[in-house]
């Protein structure tokens, strides 16, 4: 089948879904989970079973199923960015306000085979300064917008054999992204939306130590395979400009790959108490894309605590991932050929702070649940990721005179405030 084709169908089944969907995740360009019960344990799921909603985190974990479970909802994400370059007036974005939507069903099959199926919107970033004011000794952060918004389909099969379950989830991803803006020679850059579907493979295993004696203790590890996506015109448009001022040494490509992460995560029960601490890392430097902009690996962990009772449940989390984005260097050196860190370091801070400002680093989550009834309860979490401030020397204006680059410190302010609500079923 063609990759147009693949368009076409993507385009179809997320229409719904994606309707007003501008993701702005926190742990680089992804959400610290999808899922109320996660996302309220500050995003911890390797190896602490939820369900349905395991389907993405860890489908090793959908072996809790007794019957066939359902969660559904979404996240309200509101996101405040503003920026500054240089002495201008700081602006904030107005992408501050989207919706995320979520949909895991896992089925037991018999006692050893259990299915999951989902769809998720799962990461993306993106900025908003069309209506940034502009006087001549401002730029209004360039006008940039940028809209970056990823969504995943999946299956998973999972096997049980005593403690242990093992699981593979094979994904569907659609993406889309938008870049444009305004340049310092007064021209618009960009190219409309460009889309794309690509295939990946999450693997989960799990390990519960009941049956050794060590009641309460479950261990679990994931791996999520990276996931290749071409935008067409994007980033080589976006960056054309640099390389005709001589700054990059030629126009980006335009993949812009999901990087590959793995992950391991313990999850202890006790009576009415569960504490789960999860590790994993996301290895963008080793992305398409995510590699030209100078993104480093990122480390997170995360850990969370719930409390439960017959009809209602506690939550409380804690998620830290120190942000993906390292400053280039100024200057005229070279770091490696064909490096797009060089004199045009500061062109990649500006378009890291202006239109991928994934520095948001700490989050703290909140939430529970209510059973209406044996078959029916309700899920909240509520996520607070505090100020950031990030300050890189960029490029911040053309001098008249001769038509060089000036360059100056530019700054990011990042905070995030998102609700989740979701209906879980059992039947």
């Amino acid at each position: 089948m063609k990759r147009t084709t693949f368009k076409r169908i993507g385009q179809g089944i997320t229409l719904s879904l994606l309707t007003s969907t501008l993701l702005h995740a926190t742990n680089g360009d992804n959400l610290i989970a999808v899922g109320a019960k996660a996302r309220a344990m500050g995003g911890a799921g390797i190896a602490v079973s939820h369900c349905a909603e395991s389907t993405l985190h860890n489908p090793a974990l959908i072996t809790c199923t007794e019957n066939t479970s359902i969660s559904f909802g979404g996240t309200i994400f509101m996101p405040d960015i503003s920026a500054t370059m240089g002495r201008a007036a700081t602006h904030e974005s107005d992408a501050d306000m989207n919706v995320i939507p979520e949909v895991s069903i896992s089925h037991k099959i018999n006692e050893n085979w259990y299915i999951g199926i989902g769809m998720w919107g799962t990461a993306g970033m993106g900025t908003d300064y069309r209506d940034a004011r502009q006087t001549p000794t401002d730029s209004g952060n360039m006008h940039m917008v940028t809209n970056l918004q990823l969504m995943q389909f999946g299956v998973s099969v999972a096997y049980k054999t005593g403690g242990f379950a093992v699981a593979v989830t094979p994904i569907l991803q659609y993406g889309a992204l938008d870049m444009n803006y305004i340049g310092f020679d007064g021209s618009n850059v960009g190219d409309g939306v460009a889309q794309d579907l690509n295939f990946g493979v999450n693997l989960g295993v799990v390990y519960d130590f009941t049956d050794n004696g060590v009641d309460g203790l479950t261990l679990g590890a994931v791996y999520k395979s990276k996931i290749d996506m071409d935008y067409s015109n994007q980033l080589s448009n976006a960056t054309q400009p640099f390389v005709d001022f001589g700054i990059f040494p030629q126009a980006m490509g335009n993949n812009l790959e999901q990087p590959a992460e793995f992950g391991v995560g313990l999850g202890y029960e006790m009576g009415q108490h569960t504490i789960a601490f999860d590790y994993k890392q996301i290895q963008w430097s080793d992305a398409k894309g995510y590699q030209d902009f100078g993104w480093e690996d990122q480390d997170v962990f995360a850990v969370g605590y719930q409390y439960k009772e017959d009809t209602w449940a506690f939550r409380l989390g804690y998620n830290h991932a120190a942000n993906p984005i390292a400053e280039a260097p100024s200057g005229p050196q070279v770091i490696a050929p064909g490096s797009y860190a060089q004199a045009g370091g500061n062109a990649l801070n500006l378009f890291n702070l202006l239109g991928f400002p994934a520095t948001a680093e700490d989050h703290y989550t909140i939430g529970g649940s209510y059973s209406f009834t044996e078959s029916m309860a309700v899920d909240v979490a509520y996520v607070y990721a505090p100020e950031t401030e990030t300050t890189m020397n960029t490029i911040v204006g053309l001098n008249p005179m001769n038509g060089e680059m000036y360059t100056g410190p530019s700054t990011v302010y990042h905070t995030e405030n998102s609700v989740s609500l979701q209906l879980s079923y059992k039947f």
